[in-house]
């Protein structure tokens, strides 16, 4: 047990008896002799007192020493105590949202039987489904890009400064033998194109970190010029930024802190605003925004002036756009898994990534392995990506296929509009296959929020031709049928199982009135 656990279970404790003998924090420093503000940091666990001062606070409270000072709780907090110790609670990052674990321990301490019990069953729901601490870590780096707008000017300052130092201001797009020299000659590192394609097992991998008197970096012939120069970029931007706590693998392997992933999104975003410099792309999406009209000829031609992918630029936009045209948004990335892949009958789709800061109602169930909506704009381009027929209408409105150098490119927009709550979303996006991942297909799309404001900055929302679209969670979970939805993959059996409880309900509420009246 680390120390800081044992100070703050030592100041939990002290804070109930204090409670329970009815003394106010300043009585009770008082009659200790100490000041309030330190009893205070002891009682938040932020100090561990000395053993005289400790002697005076057992004798104000009638309590014995050895019992003041155990590590032991009482059993109704028993599972309070796990949960402090767990290596979620000390991997969370919990002064990245200006918090300390002592405001946690504060906030349950004012009804600890609840607390632990609460707790103890939220470590029991994320048992059952194979929560990890990686699951937490994860979602607390979305919390903290949501929490900061997904916009960091300490890191697009840094890659400013970078272009500038090594000339590549103007050099649009970057050409990957720019900065290959640059890591080779500047950062002393050795690219390997081949090693991880002569170990099978290892072809996922998009490049693997080998750290050195001279650094190694591993990178997969699969990879294009795009995403290895990118892998390359992200690599400079550990250096350039000095970050030491980080994953060696792509993607990586396993998440031990928060450390970790926070550092790996900091190389990331400093490799894209390296690509995709500032000054530039903000004016790109400001004359894509300008157009009265969706056409999905800018987002390409965005794509091959910086020459990077869908996911890239559209990342990119999700930092940016935030900051400089004050619209939220949300990211969503998905890959699509077909039938034989996993014994079904129809193809499933897996939420690969995610960032939300509009407020967007993911789909419940998806991670019960549920039917993600096949009406979404993120679920439509992927069928449109697999249709044999390119001119189907009930998948290609408001779609177009770009046919690339060795496979096609759909680019779609349209107007979401959920079932229930009518909140509406403008969306685009891009479907395409995956280079390393065989016969996988990725979809990725940004979404804004319609406000009063959104016209003003997406001068194209309310172009005809965007499709408008009812949209809903999972098919488990939805009541159109027939014609409402012909895209339907399952049946609504979750919606059934809620009506069959609503008519219990109500039957057992008749009959429990009619014998009242009786």
């Amino acid at each position: 047990m680390d120390t800081q656990l044992i100070s703050v279970i030592f100041g939990m404790k002290l804070r109930q008896a204090r409670t329970e003998a009815g003394l106010t924090l300043s009585e009770f420093a008082s009659q200790s002799e100490l000041s309030p503000s330190y009893m205070t940091e002891v009682e938040k666990g932020r100090k561990y007192p000395r053993a005289d001062k400790i002697m005076r606070m057992a004798t104000v409270l009638g309590k014995e020493y050895d019992e003041l000072v155990s590590i032991s709780l009482d059993p109704s907090l028993a599972d309070l105590q796990t949960t402090l110790g767990s290596s979620f609670m000390r991997k969370f990052p919990f002064e990245e949202f200006g918090l300390e674990m002592s405001n946690l321990v504060d906030l349950l301490t004012r009804a600890p039987d609840k607390a632990s019990a609460l707790l103890h069953a939220i470590i029991e729901v994320g048992r059952q489904f194979d929560l990890r601490d990686e699951h937490f870590l994860l979602a607390a780096l979305r919390s903290y890009q949501e929490y900061h707008e997904n916009y960091f000017p300490e890191v697009e300052s840094a890659a400013a400064a970078f272009a500038q130092e090594h000339d590549l201001i103007g050099e649009t797009p970057l050409r990957l033998e720019s900065v290959e020299e640059i890591i080779q000659t500047k950062y002393g590192y050795e690219l390997d194109n081949d090693m991880l394609a002569q170990e099978p097992t290892l072809s996922n991998y998009r490049s693997v970190f080998v750290k050195g008197k001279q650094p190694k970096l591993l990178l997969n012939m699969q990879l294009s010029t795009t995403q290895r120069r990118f892998s390359i970029a992200r690599e400079m931007g550990y250096r350039v930024l000095g970050l030491t706590e980080r994953a060696n693998t792509s993607s990586p392997d396993r998440v031990d802190s928060f450390a970790q992933v926070l550092n790996d999104y900091k190389a990331s975003y400093f490799a894209g605003a390296l690509l995709m410099p500032r000054a530039l792309i903000v004016q790109d999406i400001e004359e894509f925004f300008a157009r009265t009209t969706w056409a999905p000829e800018p987002l390409f031609a965005m794509m091959e002036k910086y020459d990077v992918t869908p996911e890239m630029l559209l990342y990119r936009f999700s930092q940016l756009i935030p900051e400089f045209f004050g619209a939220k948004m949300h990211f969503l990335r998905l890959e699509d898994v077909l039938p034989e892949e996993v014994d079904d009958t129809v193809e499933r789709y897996k939420l690969v990534k995610q960032f939300n800061m509009n407020r967007l109602l993911t789909p419940s169930g998806i991670a019960l392995d549920e039917h993600f909506c096949r009406r979404w704009l993120v679920t439509r381009l992927l069928k449109e990506l697999r249709s044999e027929d390119p001119t189907d209408e009930s998948t290609a409105s408001g779609m177009v296929h770009m046919p690339m150098a060795d496979h096609d490119m759909v680019i779609g927009a349209q107007m979401s509009e959920f079932l229930d709550s009518r909140d509406r979303f403008l969306c685009f996006g891009f479907a395409r296959p995956l280079q390393t991942e065989g016969s996988i297909n990725s979809t990725v799309i940004v979404g804004f929020r319609v406000d009063s404001d959104l016209p003003n900055t997406i001068k194209f929302m309310n172009d005809p031709a965007i499709p408008f679209i009812t949209i809903n969670e999972t098919c488990e979970r939805c009541p159109l049928v027939g014609d409402q939805c012909t895209l339907r993959a399952f049946e609504p059996v979750v919606l059934e199982k809620h009506k069959a409880v609503a008519e219990r309900k109500e039957a057992l509420g008749k009959l429990v009135a009619k014998l009242r009246e009786a």
